[in-house]
């Protein structure tokens, strides 16, 4: 007897009507579809860590070069 919990708590699928059923399958979908969701954001976000991580490195050159060329003015 497969179980549910709603509020904490449990409920036995076999009780529910066809439309608690339709609702209950609704709800699983959305929460693997959530859970999916939350993963790729997770991807992106180690993403985005690397890419700030690359452009601070570039403008570090950059700032480097600048006062490079700033010492030699003087």
């Amino acid at each position: 007897m497969p179980k549910f919990t709603v509020d904490g708590i449990d409920y036995h699928t076999e009780d529910l009507s066809e439309e608690g059923r339709a609702q209950l399958a609704n709800l699983q979908f959305l929460e693997g579809q959530m859970l999916k969701l939350r993963k790729e954001i997770a991807v992106f976000e180690t993403a985005k860590a690397t890419y700030v991580r690359g452009l601070k490195a570039e403008l570090e050159k950059i700032d480097a070069t600048e006062n490079a060329a700033g010492a030699k003015d003087e």
